[in-house]
């Protein structure tokens, strides 16, 4: 078989250009006979040299256990268009429930008061604890008002705005900017520059860079950090109303009312009684750690070496909303607090699908064409490859790493340190 690996369990470049590498056979790899014949199959730090169309079923098994996934899809046939997935799916995953709808709110908000609770008397070796909790509960918030945007939460579209713009004041995210470029993010997912919620670098965009911005770009996107980009993408796309069209720009406006609105209110009554550590406690941490699932979450579904971005000329819709979208397997206590968001393939076939009925989507897209599709349990192998090595953009491999040309400590250090393990 020939996979090269430099390290078990992991990828590495093979690149001539990156200096002198070992190649190392991992324990395990397939050995037939028929497959050694026809060495045309080899992986470098974040990505295939060849299609996955061009794998067997074998190789694609074998790919999916040296990655970390639990299966990795054939590639989409050309023919197959979006409305074909859609029709395929049961007419009842796209019915709305109102009392499901609201019992989300519901234990949106009795979460986040349970975990604040325990943020009060926790005593400060379990504060960690405690703010993760409440981070994932605040995401629970999130995935209400991220319905209310797709308007897959109630049938009365002011309902919705309202219900939205309060589930997402807290978070201090403005609702109708989130769900002006969201939706763009659903028009272009996996299509390299357009795609707003996250693409890779490209080497045009690295050329530019002043060695400031680039050591800026290196830590944040190239490191464990990434899992918390949402904090700049939020700040960069969600305030400026020069991203926005003069039809748009009054309903962005209210939208940053009502957030400002909430910091001028909840921010000094919070520092008020409890002080500013009590603005740490209560509010900053939980909110971190909203984003950790924010960010985590999306480059998990969309991020994965052998699943391309591609150019706009090049882009199947079909191919990048089933094959190009990932499920991942969460704990149990996160997909609850979270809504099913993880469950996120059906939600991009079609946006239109309340968070409830995501798991019976996805048993009827599993059903029907599960042989295309990209799946694991979130683990730190795959979380690894996302941070050190999926980086910049690369026409014939998918993805290269900052490092390409030369590793360097930053990410040899990473490499060594990060567990390399398929499970959590």
């Amino acid at each position: 078989m020939a996979f090269a690996l430099a390290r078990p369990g992991a990828l590495r470049p093979v690149s001539t250009q990156r200096g002198p590498s070992v190649r190392v056979a991992k324990p395990g790899l397939l050995r037939a006979p028929a497959i050694a014949a026809r060495p045309r199959v080899q992986t470098n730090a974040a990505a295939l040299t060849v299609p996955v169309n061009q794998l067997t079923d074998e190789e694609r098994a074998q790919l999916a256990r040296e990655l970390g996934y639990k299966s990795i899809g054939r590639e989409l046939p050309d023919d197959v268009t979006l409305t074909d997935i859609v029709k395929s799916m049961p007419p009842e995953v796209f019915e709305l429930d109102h009392g499901k709808a609201w019992r989300a709110v519901l234990v949106s908000i009795t979460a986040m008061a349970a975990s604040l609770y325990l943020i009060s008397i926790s005593p400060w070796y379990l504060l960690p604890f405690a703010w993760a909790l409440a981070g994932t509960a605040f995401t629970g918030f999130f995935v209400v008002g991220h319905d209310c945007g797709h308007r897959s939460f109630h049938k009365n579209n002011l309902v919705e705005d309202i219900v939205g713009h309060i589930m997402f004041a807290p978070l201090i995210y403005p609702f109708e900017p989130w769900r002006i470029k969201h939706n763009h993010h659903h028009a272009h997912t996996n299509k390299l520059v357009e795609d707003t919620a996250w693409h890779p670098v490209t080497e045009a965009e690295m050329a530019k860079w002043d060695p400031t911005t680039a050591a800026f770009f290196r830590v944040f996107l190239g490191t464990p950090l990434k899992l918390w980009a949402s904090v700049g993408h939020w700040l960069l796309w969600h305030f400026d109303l020069n991203k926005y069209t003069p039809k748009q720009q009054t309903r962005v406006i209210i939208s940053l009312a009502v957030v400002y609105g909430f910091m001028a209110v909840a921010f000094p009554a919070l520092v008020y009684y409890t002080g500013w550590w009590g603005l740490v406690k209560y509010w900053l941490m939980p909110w971190l750690g909203y984003h950790f699932w924010m960010s985590t979450f999306t480059v998990v579904h969309h991020t994965a070496p052998h699943i391309p971005f591609k150019k706009a000329e090049n882009w199947n819709a079909a191919k990048a909303q089933l094959s190009g979208t990932v499920h991942c397997d969460f704990p149990e206590w996160v997909e609850f607090l979270t809504h099913d968001i993880s469950w996120h393939v059906p939600h991009h076939v079609s946006s239109k699908i309340p968070w409830y009925n995501l798991r019976k989507a996805t048993g009827s897209l599993r059903q029907n064409w599960g042989q295309y599709m990209t799946e694991c349990t979130f683990n730190w192998r795959v979380v690894k490859n996302i941070c050190t090595e999926c980086h910049v953009y690369d026409e014939v491999v998918n993805y290269k790493p900052f490092d390409y040309k030369q590793e360097e400590t930053l990410f040899a250090v990473q490499r060594k340190i990060i567990p390399d393990s398929a499970t959590y």
